[in-house]
């Protein structure tokens, strides 16, 4: 057995950061790889949702953990843990709930070798792990842990435009999520519950809307 584990929506603004962790028989590589699974990126949101579904009624185990804004928010901003250590520690609760004999795992720092030594200081079981950068276009069974968490990232936006309206990717780079969260805040007067509060474009805009109160 081997897990494979990547995350989707550690960058946006909007909506949580996902973790997923997926256990396989190293016997059902091939097959998941002959159906298409690679690097979610890669994926047309309709062809995950489809491999999304396959992987799950094939893996052995997946464990899923969502860290919501206001979680992030505490970690960074009350707790002073940075992005990358709340990763390892999430990384080496599912692991530690898997229990595979290796782990392949994305790495979140340009230097693999430090990230594993963060997931290990975190992790209770024995757990071979192998750390890369783009480690989701190398192997299959991270490629399948990115397509579920990716599925999952996006399910929690679409269930936010469904409540607040067109609000765009929830990345900052966005000018349809920048442009809401400016009249959100201009209108409402704070940044959304929704909103990573310690995210920079979030607390310039805030920031900016305070000055205006004050002129």
């Amino acid at each position: 057995m081997i897990a494979g584990a990547d995350e989707a929506g550690r960058g946006p603004v909007f909506g949580p950061m996902v973790l997923c962790g997926v256990l396989l028989d190293e016997k059902i590589l091939d097959e998941l790889k002959a159906a298409g699974v690679k690097d979610s990126k890669l994926l047309t949101p309709k062809r995950r949702e489809m491999l999304a579904k396959l992987i799950e009624e094939r893996a052995e185990k997946f464990e899923i953990v969502e860290i919501s804004p206001a979680e992030i928010d505490e970690l960074r901003l009350v707790k002073k843990i940075n992005l990358n250590e709340i990763e390892a520690m999430n990384f080496a609760k599912i692991f530690d709930r898997l229990k595979p004999k290796i782990a392949y795992v994305d790495s979140a720092d340009p230097n693999p070798a430090l990230f594993e030594e963060r997931i290990e200081r975190h992790m209770r079981t024995r757990t071979k792990l192998v750390v890369e950068n783009y480690a989701d276009r190398t192997y299959v069974v991270v490629s399948a842990a990115s397509i579920i968490a990716k599925v999952r990232r996006d399910e929690r936006i679409a269930e936010l435009r469904r409540k607040y309206g067109e609000l765009g990717s929830g990345y900052s780079s966005d000018p349809r999520t920048m442009n809401f969260l400016e009249r959100w805040v201009r209108e409402r007067g704070k940044l959304p519950e929704f909103a990573r509060k310690s995210w920079e474009p979030a607390k310039r805009i805030e920031s900016e809307a305070k000055q205006r109160k004050l002129i």
